[in-house]
């Protein structure tokens, strides 16, 4: 296998074709193979070429996005990124599509600062490296990145002698790639009573209320898009919001989340990192940390200071892993004190609760 991943776009505006070709074309390890401005031509090029991944809007003219994946993953599976509007009817669409087996939702990029676009290009990019990577053929090899920033840039590392005034159980959960349908998995077995529940899922802006939405139809537990100073409740799962970092803290006995702006940290926002190093310092072993299916080393560190704040933590196992990177970086620091199938971290957690 090449070193380049090879990506094909598929987009009716060639506004958005040409913005996403110039971010991505910095990058040494990703090339554009081919465009296409709809389903129909899209289809005609893959007679004579696989690209690695296939970026892929949603609303376009002759036949929706919606249509060709579902097509295309059950003819001929290829990893594919969904390209979104922020719009309402975007966003559930996107939620669809992960549904129908696309790996991943991107914004649609758009002009804006020169910190705005370096942003997009990072996320965008990542998210093309993590899709490469769920292909079987695809073998995982490190790929160099810029520096990123930690979760010193938002909270500082926790004192672990600090006293909790409070017994109350809550868990927390970082997911990147292929967390949708693991956090799916993973909502929908816990009781009515499962303690409160918190999770950073990464995901753009405005895709993570749709999301939300969509799990709280099919789970005992309520979930919800997390707003600022909401209540961490028994019973209730809060996603964090996209775009948005989320910290938990604490007032007396009563647990809750703080909704912040901020720098990418582990080259993402919201991070896994900064949920995790909150929960260590207000939570400690009244937490239980868990980090599923992603690409990259976010949560990892975080984990490892819940670990060391008397949380119990667990890492998802690679053979449930869509992507073994965020559990991977996990287990080499010796962050987890368990190593658990998906199916069986809620019978796992249930017995530490």
């Amino acid at each position: 296998m090449s070193d380049v991943i090879n990506v094909m776009i598929v987009d009716d505006s060639a506004i958005v074709r040409s913005t996403l070709t110039e971010l991505i074309s910095t990058e040494k390890d990703i090339k554009l193979l081919t465009t296409a401005a709809d389903p129909y031509i899209a289809a005609k090029k893959l007679q004579t070429m696989i690209p690695d991944v296939i970026i892929l809007d949603i609303e376009m003219p002759r036949m929706d996005g919606l249509t060709f994946l579902r097509k295309l993953m059950s003819q001929h599976p290829i990893p594919v990124i969904i390209c979104s509007s922020k719009s309402e009817t975007g966003s559930t669409n996107a939620i669809n599509a992960l549904e129908y087996g696309a790996v991943d939702i991107i914004q649609k990029p758009q002009v804006g600062t020169k910190q705005f676009l370096e942003e997009s290009r990072k996320v965008i990019c990542d998210a093309i490296r993590a899709a490469s990577l769920t292909n079987p053929k695809n073998i995982v090899k490190p790929i160099k990145v810029s520096p990123k920033l930690n979760a010193d840039v938002m909270l500082q590392k926790p004192l672990f002698n600090s006293s909790i005034d409070t017994t109350e159980k809550l868990i927390v959960v970082g997911a990147s790639t292929g967390g949708t349908v693991a956090l799916k998995t993973f909502l929908e077995a816990l009781p009515l009573d499962a303690p409160g529940v918190v999770i950073v899922q990464h995901m753009p802006e405005n895709f993570t209320a749709a999301f939300a939405k969509r799990l709280d139809e099919t789970c005992k537990i309520t979930v919800k898009e997390a707003k600022d100073n909401d209540s961490v409740l028994r019973g209730q799962a809060l996603i964090a919001p996209g775009n948005k970092h989320t910290l938990l803290k604490r007032s007396g006995s009563r647990y809750y989340v703080e909704i912040k702006d901020g720098p990418l940290v582990s080259r993402h926002r919201p991070s896994v990192d900064v949920l995790f190093r909150s929960t260590a310092r207000y939570a400690g072993k009244n937490a239980i940390g868990v980090i599923m299916t992603g690409m990259g080393d976010d949560g990892a560190e975080g984990l490892l200071e819940m670990k060391r704040a008397g949380c119990y933590t667990i890492a998802q196992d690679k053979a449930s892993c869509v992507v073994f990177g965020m559990p991977g970086e996990a287990i080499k620091r010796d962050a987890q004190c368990a190593i658990v199938p998906l199916d069986n971290i809620v019978g796992h957690i249930l017995g530490k609760v």
